[in-house]
């Protein structure tokens, strides 16, 4: 008798196992087929559509995409990876209000130089529904904060740390640059070391957005070519715009680097730029190789320090300042481009022909704190100011006025009054080194972060190959 209701049971069993495996089975075809699920992310999921969405994206953009299959899988990961985190930021309490979002989206449309409702136009002139770029928008001030949050919050960064940092650039600079390794021979499997400005640009930015990127892009090239520490400019490119980001890649077999990048310095000699800037769908990119080598060699020897012990203790370093004026007019509604350069241009003749003077049209016009003191900026160093002005104002001899400058204040008129050797001091180069360690610390951080945010979510993918049009199957 027991063995018969064992053998019931076990049959019960079997018979459970197999409904459940067809309820699942036919629950996963409905979710496949019914919604376009393509991945079951925890409790949310990723579909088919917006995996179509993003690759029309970066098909907008123009950019160099990979086979189709390869394509899907690489951004059905990155929808993932989002989906993990705002399901954990839900979780933690990290979210954007209405009214902090409607704020945010006017600061963009100022940006674009339109109101609210035109900026609401362009959106919707896109093929895209306003309430769709609002929840993207907000999912991305979301995703960055709690990053920022659990990743950028936590970096630790010692007084150690940053002396030798200084340490080593100075004996960098001391003995003509940073030490190299030996190249690899013909046909031996090299690695090489890259480091990066990135300058990011949202998907679904204008043209106009895209060319102003690019400007400061090749603004950044111009300045990497010249003699200057590479980092040293990211850091000082970031600390005017916190979203550009600047890093050392470290050294990377060819085929660790992203292909876009490899391309780019495939034949560039150790501390040499690329020649040009790269355009990635994630925006645009300044490399710089700063070691090439053999593939599994030791990293360079540091060259022996100068005899004199304090060659390498941090000092300060000499550096060229300018005593300049500007007049400014912000951009703003209601001014053109072209209205704010024919005013500067105007101002600049009466100057040259000495039937105004700077500082009084300063008083008058100038739209900045500046225009009490007749638009005098005081002594600035290397990096004080935006790329463009600086680059304009290091071209005028003292006295000269300059023709109409466009930054993203908006357009200015500038004068260079004096100039003067000056030191870039010892705190100076502690903010570069700090934000230069910081940068790198991220990187390592961030990916760490994600992979665990991976490893520790429950996804299951089920199909990522078709686009949302194919018929379900």
């Amino acid at each position: 008798m027991f063995a018969i209701f064992l053998g019931l049971g076990l049959f019960a069993n079997i018979a459970f196992a197999q409904d459940t495996a067809k309820t699942n089975a036919i629950a996963e075809d409905k979710i496949r087929n019914i919604d376009g699920v393509v991945a079951v992310v925890n409790t949310g999921f990723v579909t088919r559509k917006e995996i179509d969405d993003r690759i029309a994206a970066l098909k907008k953009q123009g950019a160099k995409l990979p086979d189709d299959v390869t394509l899907r899988k690489a951004i059905l990961e990155r929808l993932i990876l989002e989906k993990i985190q705002l399901q954990n930021a839900a979780q933690e309490g990290v979210k954007v209000t209405n009214k902090e979002l409607d704020k945010i989206i006017e600061d963009i449309a100022a940006k674009n130089k339109s109101s609210y409702a035109e900026f609401k136009a362009k959106v919707i002139a896109t093929g895209s529904t306003f309430e769709r770029y609002r929840e993207m928008l907000r999912d991305d001030i979301i995703v960055t904060r709690y990053r920022e949050r659990e990743v950028e919050g936590k970096l630790k960064i010692s007084d150690a740390e940053i002396d030798n940092f200084i340490a080593e650039r100075t004996r960098a600079m001391a003995s003509g640059g940073a030490p190299r390794s030996t190249p690899a021979a013909k046909g031996e499997l090299e690695e090489i070391d890259v480091a990066q400005i990135f300058i990011p640009v949202d998907a679904g930015a204008g043209a106009g957005t895209q060319a102003e990127a690019k400007k400061k892009a090749d603004a950044l090239l111009r300045d990497a070519r010249g003699d200057v520490d590479f980092l040293q400019l990211g850091a000082m490119a970031a600390k005017e715009n916190p979203k550009i980001k600047f890093q050392e890649l470290g050294y990377r077999t060819p085929d660790r680097l992203p292909q876009l990048f490899y391309e780019a310095i495939r034949n560039t000699g150790s501390g040499q730029t690329a020649n040009a800037v790269v355009k990635s769908p994630a925006g645009y990119h300044v490399l710089k190789v700063l070691d090439r080598r053999a593939a599994g060699a030791s990293a360079p020897q540091q060259q022996a320090a100068a005899p004199d012990a304090g060659s390498t203790t941090p000092q300060n370093i000499p550096i060229t300042q300018t005593l300049a004026r500007h007049i400014l007019l912000r951009s703003r509604a209601g001014l053109t481009d072209q209205d704010a350069e024919r005013r500067l241009q105007g101002f600049r003749d009466q100057i040259r022909t000495k039937t105004a003077d700077f500082s009084e049209l300063a008083k008058k016009y100038s739209e900045d704190g500046s225009a009490p003191n007749g638009g005098e900026l005081g002594w600035m160093g290397p990096g004080d100011l935006v790329p463009e002005f600086e680059q304009a104002m290091n071209r005028l001899q003292i006295g000269e006025v300059s023709s109409p400058v466009k930054t993203e204040f908006g357009w200015h008129l500038i004068q260079v009054l004096e100039r003067r050797e000056g030191q870039l001091t010892v705190e100076k180069q502690r903010q570069f080194a700090r934000a230069a360690i910081r940068e790198r610390k991220f990187e390592q951080a961030y990916q760490e972060w994600m992979r665990e945010l991976r490893d520790n979510a429950t996804v299951k993918i089920l199909n990522s190959d078709d686009p949302a049009s194919s018929p379900p199957r």
